[in-house]
């Protein structure tokens, strides 16, 4: 479970990214981040493994205060929650194998972390996360040699190598073509009713939020105006949301 407890965050130049924010996610649940540029979806998104530390309130993951941890205990906590980018974070020039493999390197004495030595038990799991996103076939290819969609793909099977609980996604299909993008959320809703991970990501897709998601998480100037089913909302939802300027779908 995750809990955010009037949770605000604000930045060192003064700006209040984050407002009053209470909010509950159950584990399991498949939630869409919406709202305009600029509203604070990335920023609840990272609050959450304190990739940004919160200004006030309370949030907790699993009734753990994460504002708790420090050094060891934070990294550990980390390990449980997978994290996916827009900009897939890959080292391109070594193979989509090897990609993966980094999953385990925090945990790893650090001369197999220097030397890059894996585990044949690694390298099956690592094979394995290849397999449940459809790629395994590009395991020895190397990573700039594949298409956007397929570069996804290697950084959701990076974070699934790591037994996540949680799957947070920042923007995740923001740059990848609509036939492609729906092949990438296709995976996170396998992944979601399949393994029962908690998937949290924000999208500036209004469509495809309304498609996978079961629950939609609206957001505008810092602030939660929406939160139901994702089949309930309408265009007074939408209006709340975005006032009027809702971003077209790419």
């Amino acid at each position: 479970m995750i809990q955010f407890d009037n949770v605000s965050k604000r930045y060192p130049n003064g700006f209040e990214a984050l407002r009053h924010i209470d909010l509950t996610i159950e584990q399991g649940e498949f939630v869409a981040i919406i709202g305009l540029s600029g509203a604070g979806k990335s920023t609840l998104i990272r609050t959450i493994n304190r990739m940004h530390d919160i200004s006030g309130g309370t949030l907790a993951v699993d009734g753990i205060n994460v504002m708790d941890l420090h050094g060891r205990s934070l990294r550990a906590f980390r390990r449980r929650i997978g994290m996916i980018f827009q900009s897939f974070n890959l080292i391109t020039r070594t193979t989509v194998l090897k990609n993966v493999l980094t999953a385990f390197v925090p945990d790893l004495p650090w001369w197999r972390a220097v030397l890059g030595i894996f585990t044949r038990a690694e390298k099956t799991r690592a094979l394995e996360a290849l397999d449940k996103v459809g790629i395994l076939d590009k395991a020895f290819v190397r990573a700039d040699q594949l298409s956007g969609g397929q570069q996804q793909r290697v950084a959701l099977a990076r974070t699934l190598a790591q037994n996540p609980q949680i799957i947070l996604a920042d923007e995740p299909v923001a740059s990848l073509d609509p036939v492609t993008a729906k092949q990438v959320m296709d995976d996170f809703l396998r992944i979601n009713r399949e393994l029962k991970i908690t998937v949290l990501l924000n999208i500036h897709h209004v469509d495809l939020a309304l498609q996978y998601a079961t629950r939609v998480v609206g957001i505008r100037a810092g602030e939660i105006v929406y939160d139901g089913p994702a089949g309930q909302v309408d265009q007074a939802a939408l209006d709340a949301i975005y006032q009027g300027k809702q971003e077209e779908p790419s």
